[in-house]
């Protein structure tokens, strides 16, 4: 099975790889649109600004490719925000395969960014397949994706917001399974057998 991991510019592509690699699988990374075509499953991480991101994926006509993949396509942090309609991060038009937009975090109580552990809950997608309700994932954002319809698990911190999204074969998590421990690997696993 070929797993691509889509490379723009922007970081925790290895540890992506790494966690990967933990579960048995082997990927590679690629910005080369016949790879990212020809591959059974993509993989589309990301810690970066959303402007600068969307940018480096246009200059490489990535932004193109990416709404019209047909294999599942899994956006984790950045990568499931680019998926949306809108960011406030640089007042960036992203991709629009989820129909929700991207807030900045506003809390005068609450540190922003949030980094941490935070439970998520209300699963509805096989990517949670035998992940027990309310479990614990790691996150490390300033900017959350409202909820809406495609909403498929929920997490709070200054509100409820989207810790998952699915829309067809796109798939997208907020938190960072490659940094959530036995919990993240399994919602990997469950990735690749989809």
């Amino acid at each position: 099975m070929d797993i691509a991991i889509i490379k723009y510019n922007s970081g925790n592509v290895q540890s992506v790889q790494y966690a990967l690699q933990r579960i048995g699988v082997e990927s590679m990374v690629t910005d080369d649109a016949k790879t990212i075509l020809e591959a059974d499953k993509i993989i589309f991480p990301g810690v970066g600004h959303a402007n600068a991101a969307m940018e480096y994926l246009k200059h490489k006509e990535l932004d193109k490719l990416l709404v019209n993949l047909k294999q599942p396509v899994l956006g984790i942090c950045l990568g499931m925000q680019l998926l949306c309609n809108y960011s406030e991060e640089g007042n960036t038009n992203c991709l629009g395969i989820f129909d929700t937009d991207v807030k900045l975090f506003k809390s005068a109580t609450l540190k922003v960014p949030q980094v941490g552990w935070n439970n998520i809950y209300n699963y509805s997608s096989d990517i949670f397949m035998n992940i027990e309700e309310n479990v614990f994932v790691y996150s490390v954002h300033s900017y959350y994706a409202e909820l809406c319809s495609e909403t498929i698990a929920v997490t709070n911190y200054v509100s409820a917001y989207s810790a998952a999204l699915q829309k067809n074969n796109y798939y997208g998590v907020q938190f960072h399974p490659e940094k959530s421990g036995k919990v993240g690997e399994e919602i990997l696993k469950n990735f690749i057998q989809l």
